[in-house]
């Protein structure tokens, strides 16, 4: 039995061979018919003008797949566009929406995106799976750094509030260094990995109405929402009672 995998890379190398074979064919006539020449220089301006984006759509296929810029699984962004691949096909990649920010955030939204290849050619692109290792090696990390906010009245201890996330934080991120190493071994870990080590990140920033406390913690690309809920519940935990933390 051949697996439907091996059957498309088949396909694939089918219709690649068929349609070079066809360009090369066309583009040796003139040299056997000279007479033609001047035809077919019209005709394959004309067929490049009128399938350019299926022409560029085609070339991105083969960037894709040679520069392993994203492989199936990984989550990406393509400009504004994010999601999870589920195929990367001859012209086309087949994503599953993900949410942003606001607009459930991080969570599958149960739509299919087909975004022509060409897209890659001249947008950013933007892998959540993979992390340079120490040695520059472009691996598959499935870690991500995350950033949760907490707004406080401007009466609040602000120091306790921070002395309180960056518990929680720090417990986290001591959490996936263990898993880290167990995952990547010693010497393979992502870079980001070395800067948890000395600590959470924690930032203040202020506003007329609040006064913001941030911290940036590692989580796994699918749980980040799960994983964010949690240190807010917690948070909140440890500062019910305490008239001097007051969530705004």
């Amino acid at each position: 039995m051949i697996s439907s995998g091996l059957k498309a890379q088949i396909k694939y190398m089918i219709v690649s061979i068929l349609v070079i074979g066809t360009i090369v064919a066309v583009l040796a006539i003139p040299f056997f018919r000279q007479e033609l020449s001047v035809y077919i220089t019209i005709i394959a301006l004309g067929a490049s003008l009128a399938l350019q984006k299926y022409i560029a759509s085609f070339v991105g296929h083969f960037v894709i797949r040679w520069s392993s810029t994203f492989d199936i699984g990984d989550r990406i962004r393509i400009g504004s566009i994010k999601g999870d691949v589920r195929h990367v096909g001859l012209f086309h990649i087949i994503l599953d929406e993900v949410g942003d920010d606001e607009k459930m955030g991080g969570e599958l939204t149960g739509r299919l995106l087909h975004i022509p290849n060409l897209l890659v050619l001249d947008q950013p692109v933007l892998n959540y799976s993979k992390d340079y290792s120490i040695k520059d090696k472009l691996i598959a990390s499935g870690y991500i750094f995350d950033e949760i906010r907490i707004p406080l009245k401007p009466t609040s201890d602000v120091k306790r509030a921070v002395k309180i996330l960056e518990e929680l934080l720090w417990a986290e991120n001591s959490t996936f260094m263990k898993q880290a190493q167990k995952v990547f071994g010693e010497d393979e870990v992502p870079n980001f990995f070395h800067d948890l080590q000395s600590g959470p990140k924690i930032t203040i920033h202020i506003d007329e109405e609040r006064i913001w406390i941030k911290g940036r913690f590692v989580t796994t690309i699918k749980a980040r929402n799960e994983l964010k809920t949690k240190i807010s519940l917690e948070f909140i935990e440890r500062i019910r009672g305490d008239t001097n933390i007051l969530i705004n």
